[in-house]
């Protein structure tokens, strides 16, 4: 990014002063620790008020900032913009620096596998243009918009998570970023707690479209009935994928191997496909990836060779090795009951001379029915595949009582949140090297704790509700916590 502050100015509505013509941005920024030189500095709200450091975003680099107009005493040493809101502003500067770019939008939501189908559809687009996509967990009203700013001139393609807990939500970020390609992945029961059903799950997602572009394209699961529903009355053209032999695009000859999974698609009989993922719920989300590559005319051998080496956001679906050589699968960036449910299906089909241990951590935002829905999570966890199941959390406790009507005491454990200590060395106790383990859970239990001391010897200091700790690691394997910020929305 490289704007002067005068256009920036322009793109909020906001009359320039003398001397912006002569500032350069080049990078937006909302937290002022990581400030860069020739930085603007953007104070949100949360629980604590960006303003409060607009100071040290000037002493990190920063050379203008955002000045959200509710509040007194505005910079007199740093030149600022007067904004109405602070987060709305960050929205509309960019939604501006979106066009400016003009890259083709492919936007990707769903309750799950809509991070792995973005970093596959990164990888199918990348053979052929410039693609730029969603870093991280960027995918809320935040996020979406610091994904858009820090794109690079030449972006062709822009490929870009949506996330959203509530109504309203994907209708904000479709309008945002007006998608040439809109992608539902699925319906699971993730954020229940606050939709009540899936139908009204289904109904939310659909906002994805409200932006779509005139000329747009719709792909979607179409093995979900709630989508078949929906999808209808659209008139945009639409590809549909899955397993049912009425999809534009399905996969046939499906092989599960210990560390990828092979399988044909029926568009492209000759073409071999690989993923480096167990499972064959990522088999569909690959399926989504090359409707989106057949939309963009990559060529069948690009997106196999694409899918083979694509890669992975961390901590999804990511093996990793132990301290003591056992082979851990961590997922433990988020859950639902979908997906736990698919990932110890794939993870009990995994050939190993050792055990195979299961480590859960609850299941957010489910609502009244989180209790029965953790219960039932005992249907996939089998006694001839699994040889002890560690849970933690509250909710967990829920299916400790399910799992102990066919393993035995011994083989179920569970403990709280806070007690994340004893867990790892309850298991390490256990562990031995030809051992298979799986990591899962919202990402509010941090499990990547877990997994932490499990990969290098950690210090782990607890202290209050705020848990402090420290991690001594070689490598950097915990991510930081995504902040939430109160909702706001910009529609041109």
């Amino acid at each position: 990014m490289k704007m002067q502050l005068a256009e920036i100015a322009q793109a909020l509505d906001i009359e320039p002063q003398n001397g912006w013509d002569d500032i350069t941005v080049t990078s937006v920024s909302f937290d002022s620790r990581k400030i860069s030189a020739g930085a603007l500095f953007v104070p949100l709200i949360d629980e604590k008020d960006g303003h409060q450091y607009v100071e040290s975003a000037k002493d990190n680099g920063a050379v203008a900032t955002l000045w959200q107009e509710d509040h007194p005493n505005t910079p007199t040493e740093l030149p600022f913009l007067q904004v109405e809101d602070s987060l709305k502003a960050l929205q509309k500067l960019g939604s501006y620096y979106l066009q400016k770019i003009n890259p083709r939008v492919v936007a990707i939501t769903g309750s799950n596998g809509k991070t792995t189908t973005k970093d596959m559809v990164a990888g199918i687009l990348s053979t052929q243009f410039h693609v730029k996509k969603t870093p991280e967990n960027f995918n809320n009203e935040i996020g979406v918009p610091m994904t858009c700013l820090t794109m690079e001139p030449n972006t062709e393609v822009l490929v870009v998570e949506l996330g959203m807990d509530h109504f309203g939500q994907l209708d904000c970020l479709s309008r945002l970023v007006s998608p040439d390609v809109a992608v539902i992945t699925m319906i699971g029961e993730a954020h229940i707690e606050f939709f009540g059903t899936r139908a009204k799950i289904a109904d939310a997602k659909m906002e994805i479209l409200n932006g779509l572009k005139e000329d747009g394209y719709f792909i979607y699961n179409g093995d979900e009935p709630l989508l078949l529903e929906r999808a209808k009355d659209k008139t945009m053209p639409q590809l549909t994928f899955g397993n049912n032999e009425s999809n534009d695009i399905v996969a046939t000859d499906i092989e599960g191997h210990e560390n990828s999974t092979s399988f044909k698609v029926a568009a492209y009989p000759e073409t071999p496909f690989n993923i480096p993922m167990i499972g064959t719920y990522n088999v569909n989300n690959a399926l989504a990836a090359i409707s989106v590559g057949k939309i963009f005319q990559i060529s069948a051998d690009n997106m196999s060779q694409a899918l083979k080496n694509f890669e992975i956001t961390k901590n999804r679906a990511e093996w990793v090795t132990g301290k003591k050589g056992e082979k851990i699968l961590s997922d433990v960036y988020n859950s639902n009951p979908t997906a736990a449910r698919k990932v110890l299906e794939a993870f009990s089909q995994v050939t190993t001379s050792g055990k195979r241990i299961v480590v859960l951590g609850d299941m957010l935002e489910l609502g009244d029915q989180g209790a029965a829905m953790h219960a039932g999570l005992a249907q996939a966890i089998d006694p001839q595949k699994i040889a002890s199941v560690y849970l933690c959390g509250d909710l967990m406790g829920s299916l400790a009582d399910a799992l102990r009507t066919k393993f035995s005491n011994d083989q179920v454990h569970h403990y709280k949140v806070d007690e994340k200590e004893r867990l790892f060395n309850d298991l390490d106790a256990e562990l031995s090297p030809n051992d298979l383990v799986m990591l899962k859970g919202s990402h509010g239990i941090a499990l990547e704790k877990v997994l932490a001391m499990l990969i290098r010897d950690c210090i782990f200091v607890f202290k209050s509700a705020s848990i402090l700790w420290l991690c001594v690691l070689e490598r950097k394997t915990l991510q930081d916590r995504r902040r939430t910020i109160p909702t706001g929305c910009i529609v041109e």
